[in-house]
């Protein structure tokens, strides 16, 4: 894998990633961040390591496979995913946790050679009732390969500290 990239591919938030609360994140807002290069050595690293099947192991066996050729592992792909989500999308200083993921899918593989980027969604942020330091956001991701074609979906949830609780 190569090192992913630091900038936003087109409009960013208007408050830096150290600085940004809960209140900075608006339903409806989309944003783009990007790219991590996968690499053959990247998949059957990572495959070695925790997704063993040879459709990820064995670029032999897999040009025979379902897919005619390596693919990486979904979770692999989730994890780029997760490297540029953590980089660039959720605060650095206003994360508590996340209570967990919806809906994730894979309706394309990920190719050695693809090089992946985010696209975030803020679907909706609403204060605790039970916690008002803090509120709950869903974001809509989606892991987009170098064509636009979508690898991966999912919904997160984040919990955030309110600025104007501080």
């Amino acid at each position: 894998m190569t090192t992913p990239s630091t900038h936003a591919i087109g409009p960013d938030f208007n408050t830096p990633i150290e600085k940004r609360y809960f209140e900075d994140y608006v339903p409806g807002s989309t944003y783009t961040y990007g790219s991590i290069t996968v690499t053959e050595q990247a998949i059957l690293r990572f495959a070695g390591e925790f997704d063993t099947q040879d459709i990820h192991t064995d670029p032999e066996a897999a040009a025979t496979g379902p897919f005619g050729g390596l693919i990486a592992s979904g979770w692999h792909t989730a994890s780029v995913m997760m490297r540029l989500y953590a980089d660039h999308y959720v605060s650095k200083v206003a994360s508590l946790a996340s209570p967990g993921i919806d809906e994730l899918r894979w309706p394309r593989p990920v190719r050695p050679g693809d090089s992946l980027s985010i696209r975030t969604t803020v679907r909706s942020a609403r204060p605790s009732r039970s916690k008002p330091d803090r509120g709950l956001v869903l974001t809509d991701v989606e892991v987009l390969d170098q064509h636009g074609e979508t690898v991966l979906t999912l919904t997160a949830m984040n919990l955030l500290l309110r600025r104007d609780q501080q």
